[in-house]
């Protein structure tokens, strides 16, 4: 369920109301284990959605952000690995040794 979830966090353009409400319904299915809630509980999800989806404006109208910074504008998923966020190979070869 929550790998629908995408980041709404871009470089230049904010998360529209229509994303951050259907990020808000992924985590409110999520949590309560409801795809699609009961009559009698249908009232507290969507109050639950719309809260979420009003904390997380509030949060991304309160973010400060740093446009420059290369980590903001590198693509999801285009890091190859822990060590290379340390500016480490991660393919390295070992050098043969030597005999004396």
């Amino acid at each position: 369920m929550c790998r629908s979830i995408k980041t709404l966090r871009r470089p230049a353009q904010p998360p529209t109301e229509e994303e951050l409400r259907a990020a808000a319904l992924q985590f409110v299915r999520k949590v309560s284990g409801y795809r699609t809630p009961s009559q009698a509980n249908r009232q507290a999800f969507d109050d639950a959605v719309a809260d979420i989806a009003q904390a997380t404006r509030a949060m991304f109208d309160k973010l400060k952000t740093s446009e420059a910074s290369p980590r903001a504008l590198r693509p999801q998923g285009s890091h190859t690995g822990r060590n290379s966020r340390a500016g480490l190979s991660v393919n390295r070869t070992v050098p043969p040794v030597e005999n004396p």
